[in-house]
């Protein structure tokens, strides 16, 4: 009978052994690092990767044409702007060099002020009348004739009545 025992006893351990080995060959299994990836997987990675950058750089290039369209819609505002603001400047500048000449046409036909040099400086329709004046009847006469221009919108009568 104690062979028996004996038997059964190292049937148990063997049994015991065999078992323990075949867990400790499993968990080996289980801690090996995953295979290497085939070439077609390395493939449609690639492919996944290539696409998601085709994507990026079209949103990226999206992006930069709003933003340099905005930009240009700026840059032609102000560009307009600043044409229509040189023609008015040039406008303005004629139409003050017209007033200017018309003020010097008719105080020329004026026998007193004719023979005399009267400066006559007109801005944005304002008009400045500077030198001599033979009387005050004259220096009068000679803002009367001003402002008589159309596009005159005041005068600064400066001349200085002469004593004499």
């Amino acid at each position: 009978m104690n062979s028996i025992k004996f038997q059964a006893a190292s049937f148990a351990r063997a049994s015991a052994i065999v078992t323990v080995t075949a867990l400790s060959m499993g968990l080996a299994a289980c801690d090996k690092a995953q295979e290497s990836p085939t070439v077609g997987q390395r493939i449609d990675s690639a492919i996944q990767k290539t696409d998601q950058a085709a994507t990026d750089a079209r949103i990226k290039a999206e992006q930069a044409l709003q933003t340099n369209e905005i930009n240009l819609d700026a840059r032609t505002a102000n560009a307009s702007a600043s044409v229509k603001e040189a023609a008015n400047s040039a406008s303005d500048f004629a139409a003050d060099a017209a007033i200017t000449a018309k003020v010097s046409a008719e105080l020329a036909k004026d026998s007193e002020l004719s023979a005399i040099k009267i400066d006559v400086d007109t801005q944005a329709g304002a008009v400045r009348l500077s030198g001599p004046a033979p009387t005050q009847a004259a220096k009068e006469r000679a803002s009367t004739l001003a402002q008589s221009v159309e596009g005159v919108l005041s005068v600064d009568n400066a001349l200085v009545v002469s004593k004499g």
